[in-house]
């Protein structure tokens, strides 16, 4: 019998093959592998491995900010009322989410403490029973459940009582609009159409001597349009109340 032995094989050895580079290649290569742009054994690039990220600034910025007061996705006014925000905004409830409100301007405060000492002194004047309230929450009938409107003042006929967080059967509602607020503004104000109670809107410019005058029909309907008063007396017929708005308006430096 024969035996056949079998040579393990080698994989074959190539012969090495040289080139010779030709007058300033080896020194541009070398260049290269100094600036770390070549592989040693010319065949790759050097890849550098990703760095890692801190995130020991990330933390710190996020420990630093302070934590916000937890809002539901829609709020209810309930909720709203014992809602703490947690800084030193003013909100009112829109649709079930808070809106911070801006700070108003030295106009818009000086008309809002002026025609409101004006009205309560006519109000006591009369004896007529009515209250003016200054920044009150009053509810529209539109989803009355999400909404807490805060106008700058308004007349009420029904008594105050301790604690009241919302002002009831409010009879006139006055907003003050600056160039800032005039989208807000008027949302509110066609909000505060819905109210049966309500017989009169006033809206009272920051910026010029104007108002603009919703007044309630007999019938109960509003009109498309208010009124535009800019001169001579301003009159609000819910309350018996008259002032000439150059009156009103004398303190504010917008009389020119």
């Amino acid at each position: 019998m024969r035996v056949v032995r079998h040579r393990l094989l080698t994989p074959l050895s190539h012969p090495t093959i040289r080139f010779r580079l030709r007058p300033g290649q080896q020194e541009r290569k070398n260049d290269r592998l100094r600036a770390g742009s070549v592989h040693p054994r010319g065949a790759f690039s050097r890849i550098e491995a990703p760095r890692k990220v801190s995130r020991g600034p990330i933390r710190a910025i996020t420990a630093s900010m302070p934590a916000l007061a937890k809002v539901p996705v829609r709020m209810t006014v309930a909720e709203f009322l014992k809602w703490d925000s947690q800084d030193d905004l003013r909100y009112e409830l829109v649709d079930g989410e808070p809106r911070a409100m801006a700070p108003a301007s030295t106009a818009h405060g000086f008309l809002q403490n002026e025609l409101g000492a004006l009205i309560r002194n006519h109000l006591r004047e009369k004896a007529s029973g009515c209250e003016v309230v200054a920044n009150p929450g009053i509810v529209p009938r539109l989803l009355p459940e999400h909404n807490v409107r805060i106008p700058d003042l308004a007349v009420t006929s029904s008594p105050l009582a301790p604690g009241q967080a919302l002002l009831s059967d409010p009879v006139l509602i006055i907003e003050i609009l600056s160039p800032s607020n005039q989208a807000k503004t008027w949302t509110n104000v066609w909000a505060y159409t819905s109210i049966p109670s309500v017989r009169e809107i006033l809206v009272l410019r920051a910026d010029r001597i104007a108002t603009e005058l919703l007044r309630r029909s007999p019938q109960g309907e509003w009109p498309d349009r208010p009124i535009a008063i800019t001169e001579g007396e301003l009159a609000l017929e819910s309350i018996g109340f008259r002032v000439a708005l150059a009156e009103l308006y004398a303190r504010t430096g917008l009389a020119g």
